[in-house]
C-alpha cells in the first residue's frame, strides 16, 4: 500500500510540470492571437500569374509575401512582389494604418521600387477610406518621394479613388472595382484628366484539402479604359 502512494505521488509530481507549462503555453497563444487585445500575426504569401494593381500591369508571374502585425486596429505590414526573372518588377512596400469598428480606416504606405537604392525610389502614400457594408471608399494621394514628380520636378500629388463592393455568390466571394483619377497624372498611366483605370471583378474560394486545412484561389479580370488595356489572372494563398 505504502509502495502505491510513493508511486502515484512521483507520478502526480511528474506530470504537474508538463501540465503547468502546457497551461502556460496556452495562455500566452490565446494572447498573442488577438484574445481581448492581443497582438494578431500575419505571415502568408500570394501566388500570382500577373502582377495587376489599379489597372496597370507590373509583370508575370510573382511571388508576393506579406508579414505584419495587427494590435486593436493598429496595423504594420511589409508587402513585396519578387518576379521569377530578372527583368520582372520587384517591390517592397511599408504600411501603418489604423482602422476604427466604425469602419474609418486610414494608412500611410511607403512604396520602394526595390531595383534601386534603398535610399532612392520611393512614393509615399496617404490613404482615407471607409467600409460602408455593402460598399467601401477609398482616396489615395502620393505625397512625397521620388517616383511622383511634374516635369518640373515639383511633387505631382498623384491621387486615385476607388470604390468596392463586395458580394456572395455560387458559393463563392466576389469584389466588384471601380477606380478612377481625379486629375492628370504621370503616376496611372499618363492620364491627361479625369480617367477611369480600373473596372475589374475578383472571385475567392477556399478549396478544402483537409478537414482543418484549405488554400484559398483567386482569380480576377480587369479592364483600365484610359489605356485600352485588359487583364486577367488567377493565384492562391498559402500562409498561417
Amino acid at each position: 500500500m505504502r509502495r502505491h502512494l510513493i508511486m502515484a505521488l512521483l507520478a502526480t509530481a511528474a506530470v504537474m510540470p508538463l501540465t503547468t507549462n502546457a497551461n502556460e503555453h496556452n495562455d500566452t497563444d490565446m494572447a498573442l492571437a488577438g484574445d481581448k487585445g492581443g497582438i494578431e500575426p500575419t505571415l502568408e504569401a500570394d501566388i500570382v500569374s500577373r502582377f495587376i494593381w489599379r489597372g496597370q500591369d507590373y509583370g508575370s508571374v510573382s511571388l508576393q509575401p506579406t508579414v505584419g502585425l495587427t494590435w486593436r486596429g493598429l496595423s504594420l505590414t511589409a508587402w513585396g512582389n519578387v518576379g521569377l526573372t530578372q527583368s520582372d518588377y520587384n517591390e517592397v512596400d511599408l504600411t501603418i494604418g489604423y482602422e476604427h469598428p466604425c469602419g474609418l480606416h486610414l494608412s500611410l504606405t511607403d512604396y520602394w521600387a526595390a531595383e534601386g537604392r534603398l535610399a532612392d525610389n520611393h512614393v509615399v502614400e496617404g490613404n482615407i477610406g471607409f467600409d460602408f457594408g455593402p460598399l467601401s471608399l477609398d482616396w489615395y494621394t502620393n505625397f512625397a518621394g521620388d517616383y511622383d514628380r511634374t516635369d518640373t520636378g515639383r511633387q505631382a500629388y498623384s491621387s486615385y479613388v476607388e470604390a468596392n463592393v463586395p458580394f456572395r455568390l455560387l458559393t463563392c466571394d466576389w469584389t466588384a472595382t471601380i477606380g478612377a483619377v481625379p486629375f492628370r497624372t504621370d503616376f496611372y498611366d499618363s492620364a491627361s484628366g479625369f480617367a477611369v483605370v480600373n473596372i475589374g471583378l475578383l472571385v475567392e474560394k477556399e478549396i478544402a484539402v483537409t478537414p482543418r486545412f484549405g488554400i484559398p484561389l483567386f482569380a480576377g479580370a480587369a479592364a483600365n479604359p484610359s489605356n485600352k488595356g485588359l487583364y486577367l489572372w488567377c493565384g492562391l494563398t498559402v500562409g498561417i
